[in-house]
């Protein structure tokens, strides 16, 4: 039955990891955010995410979106630097007009970091980008 069950490929979704500015708390922070570069909207998008090596375990973060829209982002979580020395995965799922999509993005443990940074889609800043 399984077999039956057909996901599509994911296009033109990324997951990428900024580091910014918070005004509030006058800080660099790096910050998660999924980026929509489709030319339609993503509905009901569900991300789960957590960080794993060998020896550690994080526990399991959930977000969700009721719409996603073309050509846009949004920010998901705070990541804190202690995160980077783990593999952190970002599972994605959402429905693109009545077809779901599931994809699981990975940052690689130590992938984070400045010396990694480039030009984003749709963002104007430079990041650590997932396709």
């Amino acid at each position: 039955m399984k077999k039956d069950i057909q996901i599509p490929e994911v296009k033109n979704v990324y997951l990428a990891v900024v580091n910014e500015y918070n005004d509030i708390y006058k800080t660099q922070d790096w910050n998660a955010y999924i980026i929509n570069d489709k030319d339609v909207d993503l509905e009901m998008v569900l991300i789960v995410s957590s960080g794993y090596s060998e020896a550690k375990k994080t526990a399991v973060f959930r977000k969700k979106l009721e719409r996603l829209p073309a050509k846009s982002y949004a920010k998901i979580e705070l990541l804190q630097e202690d995160l980077f020395a783990l593999n952190n995965t970002f599972k994605v799922t959402f429905f693109e007009g009545n077809t779901m999509y599931d994809k699981t993005y990975l940052f690689r443990k130590n992938s984070i970091n400045l010396k990694a940074l480039q030009p984003l889609p749709l963002m104007d800043v430079k990041g650590v980008l997932v396709k």
